[in-house]
C-alpha cells in the first residue's frame, strides 16, 4: 500500500477580477489567455521549481466551450511555456471548479501519484455566461427531480430568505456592506495586492493594465442597498448589492507533497488537514457548505471553535448568513473575510475557490496565533465544498 504523504499549499496567485460583458475590462481578452497569465506570473515569482518536475495541471471552468474549452489544463500548461511532458485536463464542478482542481490533485500527492501540481480555474463570464448552450435532460422537470427555480442562482437565495425568516434583508444588506468596507481597506492597506498579477487589457481607447478588482463598490449605503431592485421576485430580498455580480478572472495555486517542497526549499504557506463536499436540495443549494463543513470538522477530528480564521465565498449574503448561524457565529465575525469577499471582488465561478485560499494563506502568515483555517462555498445544482488548512507559522500563542 501507498503511504500517504502530507500535501502543502506553496503558493497562489490571481488576475484581477473584471466585470462580465462588453463593458468589463476582459471583454477583449481571451479566457486561457488569462489563466495563462495567472500560471506564468506564478511559475515567475517560485524561479526554484523545476517546471520539468510539474507533476498535473487541472485548469477548472464551469462553461467548458470556445476559448474555455479544449482541456484547459492541457491547452493552459502548453501556452504557458511548460514543458510538453507536463500533462493536464479541466474540471467542471461550478463555483467549485478550482477548490475541486485544489483537493483532485491533493489526493494524487496524498497517494504518491504526484509531488508538485498546479491547480486553478477560470471564468470568463463576459464570453461564457452560465449555463449557455447547456442543454439540461426534460426529466429533471418532468420527474420533478428539481424545481424549474433549481437552476437559477438568485432563486435558490430567495429560498433561503424563506426557509429561515430570521435571515432578514437588512441583515445580508449589512453584511454586503462590511464586504465592500473590508475589501476596500483590505486595498487601502496593500493586503490583497501582493497575490495579484498585473494583467494587459485592450479597450477602444487603447491599451491598459488591470491591477485591481474592478467591481468594488467602496461607495456603497445601507441606503443605497435597500433600495435596490429584486430581479429574482416581485418584494423579494436578494439584490445586486447584496450578490456577487457576474465576473471573469482567474487563479492559480501550487501544491506539493510535504517531502517535495523540502527538498526544493520551497515555503509552505498552508498545511492540507482534510476537505468534503456534500450534496443538498438544488432548490437551497446556498446551504451546501453546512453540511461539508461538518463533514470535513469530523474527518479532521476537530469542531469549529477548532477554527480560527474562515474564508466564506459570498455567492449571496444570505448563503453566507445561514452558514454563520448554523454553527453560531456572528455576522460581523471578525474571524471571518477579513478583507471582505465576492460581494465586492466579484465571483468568476470556477476561479473563487483558490481566492479564498489565497486570501487565507495571506492572513495566516500575519497569525501565528492561529493554527486552523477553512475555506467553503456553495455551488450550484446543490452542493457544498469545505476545505481545512494548517497554519505552518501557528506558533501556540494567544493573540493579545
Amino acid at each position: 500500500m501507498a503511504e500517504r504523504h502530507e500535501v502543502v499549499f506553496v503558493d497562489g496567485v490571481r488576475t484581477p477580477f473584471g466585470r462580465a460583458g462588453e463593458k468589463g475590462m476582459y471583454w477583449n481578452t481571451r479566457a486561457d489567455d488569462l489563466i495563462v497569465k495567472a500560471i506564468v506570473g506564478l511559475l515567475e515569482r517560485n524561479p526554484d521549481v523545476p517546471k520539468d518536475r510539474i507533476d498535473e495541471v487541472a485548469i477548472a471552468a464551469t462553461t467548458q466551450q470556445g476559448d474555455q474549452g479544449l482541456t484547459l489544463g492541457r491547452t493552459a500548461a502548453l501556452l504557458a511555456g511548460l514543458p510538453k511532458s507536463v500533462p493536464g485536463f479541466a474540471i467542471d464542478r461550478m463555483c467549485a471548479g478550482a477548490m475541486t482542481s485544489v483537493t483532485t490533485l491533493a489526493s494524487g500527492i496524498a497517494f504518491g501519484a504526484y509531488d508538485l501540481a498546479l491547480a486553478g480555474g477560470v471564468e470568463h463570464m463576459g464570453r461564457h455566461p452560465m449555463g449557455f448552450g447547456a442543454d439540461p435532460n426534460p426529466r429533471f422537470l418532468s420527474e420533478k427531480l428539481v424545481s424549474g427555480e433549481a437552476l437559477n442562482m438568485g432563486s435558490t437565495a430567495e429560498r433561503i430568505h424563506d426557509r429561515f425568516p430570521e435571515l432578514t434583508k437588512e441583515r445580508s444588506d449589512r453584511y454586503a456592506l462590511a464586504s465592500q468596507q473590508k475589501a476596500a481597506a483590505g486595498y487601502e492597506n496593500g493586503k490583497l495586492q501582493p497575490d495579484l498579477i498585473p494583467v494587459s487589457i485592450r479597450s477602444e481607447s487603447g491599451w491598459g493594465l488591470a491591477t485591481r478588482d474592478e467591481a468594488l463598490r467602496p461607495e456603497t449605503t445601507l441606503e443605497g442597498l435597500a433600495g435596490l431592485k429584486t430581479p429574482f421576485r416581485p418584494h423579494g430580498r436578494v439584490t445586486a448589492g447584496n450578490a456577487s455580480g457576474l465576473n471573469d478572472g482567474a487563479t492559480i495555486s501550487l501544491l506539493a507533497s510535504e517531502a517535495t517542497a523540502k527538498e526544493l526549499g520551497l515555503t509552505a504557506k498552508m498545511k492540507l488537514v482534510s476537505f468534503a463536499f456534500a450534496g443538498v436540495e438544488p432548490e437551497i443549494m446556498g446551504i451546501g457548505p453546512v453540511p461539508s463543513t461538518e463533514k470535513a470538522l469530523k474527518k479532521a477530528g476537530l469542531s469549529i471553535t477548532d477554527i480560527g480564521l474562515f474564508e466564506l465565498n459570498e455567492a449571496f449574503a444570505v448563503q453566507v448568513l445561514s452558514l454563520l448561524d448554523h454553527f453560531g457565529i456572528a455576522d460581523d465575525d471578525p474571524r471571518v473575510n477579513q478583507w471582505g469577499g465576492a460581494i465586492a471582488m466579484g465571483h468568476p465561478l470556477a476561479s473563487s475557490g483558490v481566492r479564498l485560499m489565497i486570501q487565507l494563506a495571506a492572513q495566516f502568515k500575519e497569525r501565528p496565533d492561529v493554527r486552523y483555517g477553512l475555506t467553503a462555498m456553495c455551488v450550484g445544482l446543490g452542493q457544498g465544498g469545505s476545505v481545512i488548512w494548517e497554519n505552518p507559522y501557528f506558533d501556540g500563542k494567544k493573540k493579545k
